[in-house]
């Protein structure tokens, strides 16, 4: 007899037990929206904010994955800057993916996406995540139609934001790519700088200074609103690489090696570092630049020993330079002006679901 009480208590808890955790995965399972909808920036890449509700709602709704476990907010969370802090990011089934999350801010400034630069807008990058098999495992869009189709929240926000309740494959990445583009990060200490609202200390002008200076030349690849997320480059991390960035897309060896160049906007906020996460500070990054360029055969010239010689016949030997370490807490306290406290707390970019 005790025995029996004894598996009953266990089955009791088991049931208890599981009915927390099925509690636990539907809660907040609807958006949580406000009554008077968020104003975002809207400007001519962005189409109201109805579409941008629904891009954020879309955004970080799970169900987009094939097993309702993973978001496209996984991998981009406001906390880090939209980046995940991680060294390469997790799909679905708890596979990891080969590259490290890029953070998202200002990208209405950017014509090019991922670390490869296959995608040439927005728009054309926001269902490939969903539809990779690593990522997010929706077998097609299609599929995808038919399961929001089937959420009784969908139709109403498809309505608001378009007119009709239809869900097309198009409805969905305009409206995630509006989302994406209404993410505008605009008041760092460095952009109040720059507006003549706040002065840098000693250390952060040293650090700017040094920063811009040919010298350094950081500013040869990280330049405008976000400092860098235009351009491309080879920097030296390896002379052999196992992922080969836009030379795979492109099947040229030229771009062996070559990858997008990060936006530096909130970087403090988005360790780990490089297409692959290995640096896991700012101050493994500084070191990089300082002495441990690779001598690949497709370096940027902007970190060669020549890099006035654009177009030059190459390889050439990488230029290390070689701060004090001075000079790299100046760099870093530099660094640490981009972020932008008001961007990772407001609440209009938040979680609606708050799984």
């Amino acid at each position: 007899m005790k025995k029996q009480l004894t598996l009953f208590a266990a089955l009791a808890i088991a049931v208890l037990l599981l009915a927390t955790c099925n509690k636990e995965q539907v809660f907040n399972e609807t958006p949580q929206l406000p009554e008077t909808p968020y104003q975002y920036e809207i400007n001519e890449n962005v189409g109201t904010d109805a579409t941008v509700v629904l891009g954020r709602v879309l955004f970080y709704d799970k169900k987009l994955s094939i097993n309702n476990s993973v978001s496209c907010a996984t991998c981009h969370k406001q906390v880090h800057g939209f980046s995940d802090g991680q060294t390469v990011s997790t799909g679905f089934g708890g596979r990891t993916t080969r590259r490290n999350a890029p953070a998202l801010a200002n990208l209405r400034f950017y014509y090019r996406f991922f670390w490869d630069r296959r995608a040439s807008s927005l728009h054309d990058l926001v269902l490939q995540p969903v539809q990779d098999h690593i990522e997010m495992g929706m077998e097609d869009v299609e599929s995808l139609i038919e399961k929001l189709s089937k959420v009784d929240y969908y139709k109403p926000l498809f309505e608001e934001a378009y007119g009709t309740s239809e869900i097309d494959a198009d409805r969905i990445s305009d409206a995630m790519a509006d989302f994406l583009t209404a993410l505008v990060s605009t008041n760092s200490k460095m952009d109040r700088v720059d507006n003549q609202e706040a002065d840098y200390t000693a250390q952060e002008r040293i650090g700017r200074d040094l920063f811009f200076s040919p010298e350094a030349n950081c500013g040869g690849c990280h330049s405008g609103i976000n400092l860098g997320g235009v351009g491309v480059g080879n920097i030296g991390l390896n002379m052999e690489y196992v992922d080969n960035g836009i030379g795979e897309i492109s099947g040229n060896n030229n771009n062996n090696g070559v990858f997008k160049t990060p936006a530096l906007r909130n970087i403090a906020l988005t360790a780990p570092y490089m297409h692959d996460g290995r640096f896991k500070t700012l101050e493994e990054v500084i070191d990089h630049y300082s002495d441990g360029i690779e001598a690949h055969p497709n370096l940027s010239v902007q970190l060669s020993d020549d890099p006035n010689c654009w177009g030059c016949p190459g390889p050439f030997a990488p230029r290390q330079r070689d701060f004090s370490e001075a000079e790299k807490r100046a760099l870093i306290a530099f660094l640490e002006t981009m972020t932008d406290y008001d961007f990772i707390s407001d609440p209009k970019y938040s979680d609606p679901f708050d799984y």
